[in-house]
C-alpha cells in the first residue's frame, strides 16, 4: 500500500456555540489541513497520486474557508466549526473529486499542537 499526503492552510475566525469556555468566544485560527490518500498500484510514471492534481483540488475548497468567519459558512451555520467537523466536511468535499485512489483521511489542526482527524468507519 501506498500513502500519498499534501498539506495546506486557511485563516478564519470561529466560535463553537453551546462550549462553556474560552472557545465561545469569537476568535482565529491558521487551520493546517493534511489529506492522505491511498493506492495499492503505481501509474505508469511511478506515482500513487500525482501531488500537484492533490493540490489542484484541495485548493479552491479551502479558499472557501478563507478569511471567512466559518459560523457564516455552509454547512457551519447549521453545525459547530470544529475541527472535528472542519475534517469531516472536508473529506465529504473532497472524496467525489479523486479518482485513481482512496481518500484515506483528512487532519485539521488548530494549533501547532492540537489537531482532529476525520476517518471514514
Amino acid at each position: 500500500m501506498y500513502y500519498v499526503s499534501v498539506e495546506s492552510h486557511f485563516d478564519a475566525a470561529h466560535f463553537l456555540r453551546g462550549y462553556a469556555g474560552k472557545c465561545e468566544n469569537l476568535h482565529g485560527h491558521r487551520y493546517k489541513v493534511a489529506v492522505k490518500l491511498s493506492a495499492t498500484d503505481l501509474n505508469e510514471v511511478g506515482l500513487a497520486y500525482d501531488f500537484t492534481d492533490l493540490k489542484a483540488v484541495l485548493k479552491p475548497l479551502l479558499a472557501c474557508y478563507d478569511h471567512t468567519l466559518l459560523n457564516d459558512v455552509p454547512p457551519f451555520d447549521k453545525i459547530n466549526p470544529s475541527a472535528e467537523n472542519i475534517a469531516r466536511t472536508i473529506y465529504e468535499e473532497l472524496k467525489p473529486n479523486i479518482e485513481g485512489a482512496t481518500l484515506d483521511s483528512v487532519t485539521v489542526w488548530e494549533s501547532p499542537e492540537s489537531f482532529a482527524e476525520y476517518r471514514p468507519g
